[in-house]
């Protein structure tokens, strides 16, 4: 064994000291080494040529990067990581192009096929994703491992693929049905868990032989067709194999091994002829295109290369490479000597370049003398079964007229194609893409469903409602038109179709279920324009159109508006009078975020009343838009966060869910509408973002909450019923201004608002309880001040007594008092005509209106507070958290026989005073009569001498101060006075 030579760098630090899987591979001119590290989110390129220069380094990643692959034309690089994602650069420059597709677990191995259309991607998710790279579409989803898939390789003749799995899973797919061939189960090691190793699987360059690390510590041989075992490389290696990698002809094999040990094999022969040891386990190589070197990375992230590893006197590991001619000896299969830029853009969509479109076999020859690689595109396509979509050649420019202009021109054309973020294409709500021989729906909402299946050139439309008792019955229909969206509400359904050709037009259908005439169906054709979106209210049919025409109908078939909208369609809903139709706002951002904007139109009244940005995570693009149960506006995106308008704020969309709180990566959910408090979904095992339509799919129900931080208090559940509950109570608010406004009964929202506010109030008391116990006192103040009624105050005070706050319980006394100063200041009694009789007898009445103003201080819960989030609506009645089973009609009689019973206290004491008034004056008047009686006694007979007799009789009796004298006008007066008085009184 030879002295260990080669030297090894530090590209990637090992973070947990074990060790993790790292990736290392060359560029197509041996330029350039990339290496990856699952412990480092960072790509390195390093100059290959001069190792001592630093490195460049690309992080846009996470996590841990755990794959690395490079297209066939040199353009572009893949990376896939722990944190679910596959991002594409462009190479070498290193710069960031796009996301090209995320999964819901890490990533393990990724693959391009021969002409680079094609990225296959596969990890702990249980499929492999086929990537068209032209355009990022899925191609399709290869399903049937049961463990993590390691290893992932193209057959070199782009008919099979081949897969590991960590339970020594083998699997050979055949790309045309998306169909397993072959299954090889048990013949690679099992690595379990750990991932610092991978069961991987390599095809022969002549694509002849699958190899796969076997059980013996050896390398075994399948044959292509077969896949039988062929031969097995057998040698000094004493533990398992982790990674093996052919050289460019296919005449040597290096293979490393848990042992740490790297071997070459000269694969004819069937024996070693070289072999390195090495300090740690290598987990990665790859033979250098050009020349005779292989490079390494071990399991702390050090690399190096091996130069020289077959022996200078055996033939080159480069020489005779299948499928090049000897003059070009680089093992450059793609490009021409001479051009200086591959013709090949970085978006892999492999444009060709002198191409007459000729399917023509095979050559050296050819290629070497026309140097096409639409050619070898055409051939490959061919053979993948036309999975992705050709595109038209570009003119080559003579070689004999390059100049400056030129070479712009061919920087021009090394841009790729798919830098540039795809606009979301249009959906329809509730629909699901087409697959042959199977059942799909067209529409699947809160009330029902509308599927479709295509058989002998037509298809077979059924429509179903979830609540047969209350739905009517729809009798199946023929689909002569190939509808692929439709809508569906209680009066009706409509149904449209794109475009088919000249003679298949563009056509809409509307279909009533219940109507007073015969032949209410209809339909409308489109030329030169087709229907992207539609949607369904009350009397009203909506349909938008390529031309960007959003196009109004009666139930009856009217044309009533046509209006002209800003930008593509993307989606359309309906809820009653009104309709929702989101548009493109404008080209997506470079970061892949989509700009679009929403606008909702009130048809009856011939309104715009919102508008505005529909927002998005970053990212991703719209899956659902609709209307809740209750018509408020939501959207749904593809990271699976659920938005819905509110006019709060002006105007604002509030993030009701989000899929990633659930921590549940292997769902996705369909989500099919949603009420006040839950979303109403569908279930879909990842990667599938849809349900079958049979079996009919399973609606499930998940609660509604915001994605709050977390908490210093570990009371998120609270903290999200709390804002839930204010956003309802809020919208309740909302409801009754309206309602007034338009002169409606508002008991049974009033009611509402009652739950909605005692459900508020236990909340906020919950809080404040986890707010004392965790020494959040500020935070406790802040929310005593929102509790709507004044019995949640005292029970605050009582809590915060009992947790011996005496501080808190003080402020808290203090906010209470203030309150009751605020009510009793505008709480006022009119005082009634009849407390004004006396002096004595408005002190009583202000006694009892002080008495009346206790007992409204005592029922404050019958008030309005004002709060910072408007919790308590105006004029809206209170009851008490700590009566909340006490019924409104019970408290009603109650305060009714209080107001009697007072009623009745004033009346007795009005009448109680009266009574002695009139006693008092009614004493008065005899005393006056008396007086008078007694003054004609004492007049003198007709003759007698008036002076005599009568001064005697005065002089005998008591002073009377009515008796005649000089004042007897004043005297008189009083009396009337006093008589009138007593009339009044009676």
């Amino acid at each position: 064994m030879k002295i260990r030579s080669i030297k090894l760098r530090e590209a990637h630090k090992c973070s947990n000291g074990v060790g993790s899987f790292c990736s290392v591979l060359w560029d197509k001119q041996g330029e350039h080494i990339v290496t990856a590290s699952s412990s480092d989110s960072s790509i390195c390129i390093h100059d290959a040529i001069l190792p001592a220069n630093p490195p460049k380094v690309v992080r846009h990643h996470r996590d841990g990067v755990t794959a690395l692959a490079l297209s066939p034309n040199n353009t572009c690089l893949a990376s896939g990581s722990i944190d679910h994602s596959v991002k594409l650069y462009k190479f070498p420059a290193g710069e960031f192009e796009t996301n090209i597709t995320r999964f819901t677990l890490p990533i393990r191995a990724l693959a391009f096929n021969r002409s680079g259309t094609m990225l296959a991607a596969a990890g702990d998710d249980d499929g492999i994703k086929l990537i068209n790279t032209i355009d990022g579409s899925i191609a399709r989803v290869l399903k049937g491992h049961r463990g993590s898939i390691t290893g992932i390789a193209f057959d070199p003749k782009s008919e099979y693929l081949a897969s590991a799995d960590s339970i020594g899973t083998v699997m050979i797919w055949e790309l045309q049905s998306g169909k397993t061939i072959h299954i090889l189960k048990g013949i690679a090691p099992v690595i379990g868990s750990d991932f610092s190793s991978m069961n991987i699987v390599s095809w022969s360059p002549d694509g002849e032989l699958l190899a796969v690390p076997g059980l013996k510590n050896d390398v075994v041989m399948y044959d292509r067709d077969t896949a039988e075992k062929l031969f097995s490389l057998r040698g000094d290696h004493v533990q398992p194999i982790c990674f093996l990698s052919w050289s460019p002809n296919g005449k040597y094999m290096a293979t490393s091994g848990l042992d740490r040990q790297i071997l070459i094999w000269d694969v004819d022969k069937k024996q070693d002829i070289d072999r390195q040891k090495f300090e740690n386990r290598v987990t990665c190589m790859a033979w250098k295109p050009i020349g005779n070197a292989l490079s390494i990375i071990d399991i702390m992230g050090k690399y190096g290369v091996w130069e020289s590893a077959v022996p200078s006197s055996m033939k080159s590991p480069t020489e005779d490479i299948p499928g090049l001619s000897s003059k070009n000896g680089h093992g450059l299969l793609f490009y021409d000597e001479e051009e200086e830029n591959p013709s090949v853009s970085g978006s892999l969509s492999d444009l060709g370049e002198d191409s007459h479109g000729e399917s023509e076999p095979f050559s050296r020859k050819r290629l070497h003398k026309q140097h096409s690689y639409r050619d070898d595109w055409e051939e490959d396509t061919n053979e993948e079964l036309e999975l992705f979509p050709k595109v038209e050649p570009r003119k080559k420019a003579p070689h004999g007229h390059r100049d400056r202009s030129d070479n712009k021109r061919n920087e021009l054309k090394n841009v790729p194609i798919s830098a540039g973020p795809k606009m979301q294409e249009a959906i329809q709500p509730g629909a699901t893409p087409q697959q042959p021989g199977k059942r799909r729906f067209l529409c699947y909402s809160m009330l029902g469903s509308i599927t479709t299946m295509e058989l002998d050139g037509y298809s077979h439309i059924e429509i179903d409602f979830h609540d047969t008792s209350s739905g009517p019955r729809v009798p199946a229909m023929t689909d002569y038109f190939g509808f692929t969206m439709a809508s569906l509400n209680e009066n009706g359904s409509v149904f449209a179709n794109p475009c088919k050709g000249e003679k298949n037009m563009s056509t809409l259908m509307y279909r009533p279920f219940s109507t007073w005439a015969n032949n209410s169906e209809w339909s409308m054709r489109f030329e030169e324009e087709e229907v992207r979106a539609v949607a369904l209210g009350t009397g009203w049919v909506a349909a938008i159109t390529s031309c960007n025409f959003l196009r109004i109908f009666t139930e009856g078939g009217l044309q009533r508006h046509i209006l002209s909208l800003d930008g593509p369609v993307v989606t359309a809903a309906g809820f009653k009078d009104e309709l929702a139709v989101v548009t493109h706002a404008s080209p997506p951002l470079p970061s892949n975020e989509q700009i679009l904007e929403f606008r909702v139109f009130n048809i009856r009244t011939g309104t715009q009343p919102r508008r505005g940005r529909l927002p998005l995570t970053p990212g991703s693009c719209l899956s659902w838009f609709g209307f809740s149960e209750e018509g408020h506006l939501s959207s749904f995106d593809s990271k699976g966060v659920l938005r819905v308008f509110t006019n709060q704020y002006g105007g604002s969309w509030l993030p009701l869910f989000s899929a990633s709180k659930l921590k549940k990566p292997e769902e996705n959910y369909w989500v099919v509408g949603l009420n006040t408090s839950k979303l109403f979904c569908v279930f879909c095992k990842s990667p599938d973002s849809f349900p079958e339509a049979i079996p009919k799919p399973i609606l499930s129900l998940l609660d509604l909450s915001f994605p709050l931080a977390s908490s210093d208090l570990g009371a998120e559940n609270l903290e999200n019923e709390f804002i839930m509950n204010s956003m309802h109570l809020h919208r309740i608010q909302s409801t009754i201004e309206e309602m007034e406004a338009a002169g409606e009964d508002t008991s049974l929202v009033d009611d509402e608002a009652f739950n909605t506010e005692a459900a508020l109030d236990r909340c906020i008391l919950r809080l404040i309880a986890s707010c004392c116990n965790g020494d959040k006192l500020v935070r406790a103040t802040e929310l005593v001040k929102l509790l709507a009624l004044e019995k949640s105050v005292k029970g605050a005070i009582k809590l915060v007594t009992a947790l011996k706050l005496p501080n808190l319980a003080e402020r808290f006394n203090a906010i209470l008092e203030e309150r009751i100063n605020k009510e009793t200041t505008g709480s006022t009694i009119p005082a009634s005509a009849e407390l004004k009789c006396d002096t004595s007898f408005n002190a009583h009445a202000a006694l009892t209106k002080s008495h009346v103003t206790v007992e409204s201080s005592k029922r404050l819960e019958s008030q309005d507070f004002p709060s910072l989030n408007l919790l308590a609506p105006s004029g809206s009645k209170k009851r008490s958290l700590e009566e909340p089973i006490k019924d409104v009609n019970v408290e009603t009689e109650n305060a009714k026989a209080r107001k009697l019973e007072m009623a009745r206290e004033f009346k007795s004491a009005f009448d109680m005073k009266k009574a002695k008034k009139l006693k008092d004056e009614k004493d008065k008047v005899d005393e006056v009569k008396d007086a008078r009686k007694l003054e004609n006694a004492n007049e003198p007979e007709d003759g007698q001498d008036k002076n005599g007799e009568a001064n005697k009789v005065t002089a005998q009796r008591p002073s009377n101060p009515f008796a005649k004298s000089s004042n007897n006008k004043q005297n008189a007066s009083l009396f009337d006075s006093l008589k009138k008085k007593v009339k009044a009184d009676r």
